[in-house]
């Protein structure tokens, strides 16, 4: 599944995603797919977050977006000012739709999706201050380990 993930991810559309969802918030959105076998997606995706600098963001409100395609396994995690005004239900609710897209082969709509429904998320608990300057505080690309 890993060839067949990458080869028809379509990067330039995710990305603009990206970018597009973090213009209406002051939110961080990252995607990593990682090319090794998981055990544990959730621990492999904090620690992921941590190495992406995702805790560095001024107001700590990072969603990282983590595949494992390899492992079949996704997982979608928030910095502690996202959940700690949202908890983790709207993060299970993107990672449920993103799974129902990648079940049909669907692998870049999954993610904008997921991308889309962070943007959205951001924007209600964390928008944009008219007049202030809001720098992009992490990279739009999908990294890769």
């Amino acid at each position: 599944m890993t060839d067949d993930f990458f080869s028809k991810l379509d990067e330039p559309r995710i990305v603009e995603s990206i970018r597009q969802a973090e213009l209406r918030s002051r939110g961080e959105i990252r995607i990593h797919a990682t090319q090794q076998m998981v055990a544990d997606v959730m621990q492999e995706a904090a620690r992921t977050f941590e190495r992406l600098g995702m805790t560095a963001t001024a107001e700590r409100n990072g969603i990282l977006i983590f595949v494992a395609p390899k492992s079949q396994k996704f997982a979608v995690l928030g910095d502690s000012g996202v959940t700690s005004r949202v908890g983790t239900g709207p993060l299970d609710e993107m990672a449920s739709s993103m799974a129902a897209a990648f079940r049909e082969g669907r692998f870049t709509d999954g993610l904008v999706g997921a991308v889309e429904r962070a943007g959205a998320l951001l924007s209600v608990h964390f928008p944009r201050v008219e007049g202030a300057a809001d720098r992009d505080e992490l990279s739009n690309t999908i990294s890769r380990g």
